[in-house]
């Protein structure tokens, strides 16, 4: 029988998405000047204010509060209005020094022997629904946020859109889990009030962006998917723009926002599984962040191979302990191989290293990557090989680096992997 199925997105805009930025632009200031820098950045936004606090063990001395105005500009707040502005908003930091007793963990005279800085589950995910290997509820929720932020920022189209914004979209699968056509999409948008005069005029503010969702928006959205989704659009779904009428007062002045509050986003938006931590604001020594990635790359890279068309990776860590509890595997009865799941997971287990030193080395994540990951999903993105960012410390020091990006969407070892499991698949 056919089913329903879910995911949504949020904006760079979107009160928690801020709160991710800001903690991953300090994680990054931290780790372009001190590459080993320990760093658990947590960020609160709220009406005219910025809070971080957290723990941080580094040579690095950036500038806090320019970081956070600059951004806080870059993604659009910059009008008192919206009661929330990179000009006036007040910003408290009450970061200090790393424990003692977590570090003695995680550094070790033998790098290679480095343990993990705490305990936990992480979770990868990958199906071969779509080209970028993420569910296509997601995908499309994903795009469209990122879209509505494209045409703000453009400045020609849709000029009363304000940063905040929320998708969400419901997509019909068949019983054998292929995506057959979309059931419903919710696309709500904070705006001016480009109208007045009141309740007929908040009719009339609805109607307008409904439609230029549908004229302006949509057929962006079309041109990027690939052909065999696109006639997704063509077809009739239930549509809900700005649901309530009105979405005028938004971001932190509508919503406080919290790091971490939105790791389903982050993800697989509902798919496969969780293990709970959120990633942003992490240095790499928290395999919530760095083992999650790597799940991420192990997940891709089997689904890549031809072993299996979903596979769900799940690896488990102690505190201070570099080699992972555990690590498991979950084909969901797709693979393509006469293995069982457990033996996949073994034959996992033995190929990739999966400590966090040797997670940390093969996927580069002692560099500035991170600001990159913090809005529009941590996995499904383009791999960027040698971007050029530039950081400048509180003492005015620069300092220019050329860093990939997501390197855990990279598929470079699906060649191996064919051969280790003797799928006949070979890739250029």
């Amino acid at each position: 029988m056919n089913y329903l199925f879910t995911s949504e997105s949020v904006s760079e805009g979107h009160p928690d998405k801020i709160a991710d930025q800001i903690s991953d632009a300090i994680l990054d200031n931290y780790l372009a000047f001190d590459p080993q820098s320990k760093v658990a950045c947590e960020t609160f936004v709220t009406t005219g204010q910025v809070i971080i606090g957290g723990e941080v063990h580094s040579g690095a001395n950036p500038d806090h509060h320019t970081i956070i105005r600059n951004l806080i500009s870059d993604i659009g707040y910059n009008k008192e209005e919206y009661g929330f502005s990179s000009k006036s908003c007040g910003i408290i930091s009450s970061l200090h020094a790393q424990s003692p007793h977590i570090r003695q963990g995680v550094e070790k005279k033998d790098p290679k022997k480095q343990g993990a800085g705490d305990q936990g589950i992480m979770f990868g995910f990958a199906t071969s629904e779509t080209e970028n290997y993420i569910p296509l509820t997601l995908d499309i929720a994903h795009q469209l946020v990122h879209e509505l932020a494209l045409i703000r920022k453009e400045g020609k189209q849709m000029t009363y859109l304000r940063p905040d914004a929320k998708s969400q979209v419901t997509i019909t699968y068949s019983k054998d889990h292929q995506p057959l056509n979309i059931d419903s999409i919710v696309v709500s948008n904070q705006h001016d009030e480009f109208y007045k005069g009141g309740k007929s005029t908040e009719v009339k503010m609805q109607n307008q962006i409904r439609e230029d969702i549908v004229d302006i928006l949509f057929p962006r959205i079309i041109k990027k998917l690939p052909q065999r989704f696109k006639s997704f659009f063509d077809k009739q779904f239930k549509l809900h723009v700005n649901p309530t009428g009105t979405f005028i007062i938004g971001g932190p002045h509508g919503d406080t926002g919290l790091t971490g509050r939105k790791i389903i986003v982050d993800t697989y938006g509902g798919r496969g599984a969780h293990g709970g931590g959120a990633f942003s604001g992490k240095d790499p020594s928290k395999v919530d962040r760095s083992a999650a990635y790597a799940a991420r790359y192990v997940a891709k890279n089997l689904v890549k191979a031809g072993v299996c068309e979903q596979a769900l990776v799940q690896l488990s860590y102690a505190i201070g302990v570099a080699e992972p509890c555990g690590v498991y595997v979950n084909t969901n009865g797709t693979a393509k191989i006469n293995l069982s799941d457990g033996e996949i997971s073994k034959r996992v287990r033995d190929f990739f290293d999966l400590t966090p030193y040797g997670i940390e080395q093969k996927l580069k994540l002692r560099n500035p990557i991170y600001l990159e990951t913090a809005a529009y999903g941590h996995v499904g993105r383009d791999y960027k090989k040698g971007v050029t960012k530039t950081f400048t410390d509180i003492s005015g020091n620069k300092k220019v680096i050329k860093a990939d990006l997501f390197t855990w969407e990279q598929m470079d070892v699906a060649n191996d992997l064919s051969k280790l499991f003797k799928t006949n698949k070979r890739f250029n």
